[in-house]
């Protein structure tokens, strides 16, 4: 991060409300953010809940909300020969030459459609934009995120290692599960996650392809040792 955490922390505590441009999330200490939420509060966004680049907002926690900054718009270029792939479509984006400070993470869609999660003027070019490159293009805003939102579930597992709660909360196999980590698409609180770290409390689990989980609470031990925890999954 350009600033540091600890500077735009003490903005925002002296009254301000504080947003980065789009920064990696691997850069962004969560744990440090979740220690200050007495006097401030955050909000990550960046489109996507297993976004790769995401906005910081940082606001006094007096203030009820604010609003993420991120737009996500689906582009969909004209039937035109040879088809877009990913590449070529960011290629074309490179073109326009937008701030990338203000552009996020970009998704292909099937059919031929694309994502993308941007800010400021990026966000009003794009959405006012009817042609990239030599093709006509319709462009429409899904909104803040995209993805089926977000759901509160609470699972009993076995202990708090990432594998075994990250397989829970996604409802997905412990060896499938075991393969994105292996594969280094797995990260909690932004780092590449190990099976054997332990989530807690405050700490985000983010996975390519299957979204993001805050770990919200512990609910209780079982009689068996087991633990009922409260996430919020976010696909």
């Amino acid at each position: 991060m350009k600033q540091k955490l600890s500077t735009l922390v003490a903005q925002a505590r002296g009254g301000r409300v504080i947003r980065t441009p789009f920064i990696d999330a691997d850069e962004i200490d969560r744990r440090a953010l979740n220690s200050e939420s007495d006097e401030v509060r955050h909000k990550l966004a960046g489109g996507f809940p297993d976004a790769r680049r995401v906005i910081l907002t940082l606001f006094p926690a007096h203030i009820p909300e604010v609003d993420a900054g991120v737009t996500v718009l689906r582009i969909t270029p004209q039937e035109a020969a040879p088809a877009w792939d990913l590449q070529d479509f960011a290629v074309q984006l490179k073109r326009l030459g937008l701030n990338d400070d203000q552009l996020g993470d970009l998704r292909e869609e099937r059919g031929g459609a694309f994502l993308i999660a941007a800010t400021g003027k990026a966000a009003e070019m794009l959405a006012s934009t009817g042609k990239i490159g030599d093709r006509e293009v319709e462009v429409e805003e899904v909104g803040e995120t995209a993805g089926k939102g977000s759901k509160v579930r609470e699972v009993v597992v076995p202990s708090m290692r990432v594998d075994v709660v990250g397989a829970k909360g996604f409802g997905v196999s412990r060896a499938y599960f075991q393969q994105g980590i292996d594969g280094g698409k797995v990260r909690l609180n932004g780092q590449p996650a190990r099976s054997s770290s332990e989530i807690r409390e405050g700490d985000s689990l983010s996975a390519d392809g299957l979204g993001r989980i805050d770990f919200k609470r512990v609910v209780n031990e079982t009689r068996r040792g087991n633990y009922k925890v409260e996430l919020d999954v976010h696909r």
